[in-house]
């Protein structure tokens, strides 16, 4: 059958799933359109409107005779982590995803769509409501949950007795490097509420004699002194500009015998939807490994090698670049 070009347009179908999720209509089990209705506090005809659509599109089914709906097995998944966070329009990955409807702007534009649609770039919507905030971070835990004790496993960490997770979150990821190495210790640098979050975390895993929180910009300067600086799906937020000024301070952090090291989904591995994704929300996108290494150099950083640590993640290490040789002095009278 030939595709159709409006079929594969169609809004109504995603948000109707999106709404689904938001009212977290699959928890209920089988129930009436009016049972759902005063459980969610809906409009009960319009529910029925939703939940016939839902039927059509087999996320839900219908009983003839007692009128009462429940999730089918494609409707089930309504109740997984994944797509509450990721489909629920409170949570910040939900409403971030409605942006899209701005998306003209940003390929006329260039700006980011996220901030053409809520007055505001990303970053400091999700500080401005604690929500959204914790829903953001409790995404990145549920996209780290598979992969973070993968990242400890395959790469080479315990050359690092000291550890600064740049942006690193809730600690999700350097929580897992310090269970696979126990001669390591770490510290995540992030927002106020970002780095209470990850000592709470550190503390409630026995890893407080290890770990610590630090509140703070990547934008500002780092602590100093550290092994090992790590950008874990931290640069394809940003375009070249900041990811320039983000890879300046760690390299300066880290001095003339620091690494840095970046955790990436690589452009190809990421896919095409991401990477326009990244641009709308945030004017960032995602880059190949030449792009990284490219911009890096500028910031006085080589490549020492590139690891795959995860499905569809990719560690990159990098060095200080070497100081340029300095020719002798002439001798005084030659």
């Amino acid at each position: 059958m030939k595709q159709s070009i409006l079929a594969l347009a169609d809004l109504a179908t995603p948000m109707a799933v999106r709404v689904a999720a938001t009212l977290g209509l699959a928890e209920h089990g089988e129930a009436t359109a009016a049972e759902l209705a005063a459980a969610t506090g809906a409009s009960a005809p319009a529910l029925t409107c939703l939940l016939d659509h839902l039927v059509t599109a087999g996320v839900f089914a219908c009983d003839a005779e007692s009128g009462r709906y429940r999730p089918t097995e494609l409707g089930a998944q309504l109740r997984t982590d994944g797509a509450k966070l990721l489909l629920d329009i409170h949570a910040a990955g939900g409403r971030a995803e409605l942006a899209f409807a701005d998306l003209l702007g940003t390929i006329t534009t260039g700006r980011p769509a996220y901030e053409q649609r809520y007055g505001r770039d990303f970053w400091a919507d999700i500080d401005a409501d604690p929500r959204l905030r914790r829903t953001f971070d409790a995404q990145m835990n549920w996209r780290f949950r598979t992969q973070a004790p993968q990242i400890a496993a395959r790469f080479g960490w315990g050359r690092f007795p000291r550890i600064v997770d740049v942006g690193g979150g809730d600690g999700v990821v350097l929580a897992e490097i310090l269970r696979a190495h126990p001669a390591v210790r770490g510290e995540v640098l992030d927002l106020a509420p970002s780095a209470a979050a990850a000592a709470a975390r550190f503390a409630a895993d026995g890893l407080g004699d290890r770990a610590s929180a630090v509140a703070g910009s990547f934008f500002d300067p780092l602590p100093p002194g550290a092994d090992a600086y790590v950008l874990s799906d931290i640069l394809h937020d940003w375009d070249d500009d900041h990811a320039r000024t983000i890879l300046t301070g760690c390299r300066r952090a880290a001095g003339a015998h620091g690494t840095v090291v970046v955790i990436e989904p690589l452009r190809r591995a990421a896919g095409t939807a991401m990477d326009l994704f990244m641009l709308m929300c945030f004017g960032g996108r995602e880059r190949t490994a030449a792009e990284l290494t490219a911009l890096a150099q500028e910031c006085g950083l080589v490549l020492r090698g590139t690891t795959e640590v995860a499905e569809g993640r990719t560690a990159l290490e990098f060095g200080p670049a070497p100081e340029p040789a300095r020719l002798p002095l002439p001798h005084p009278g030659s």
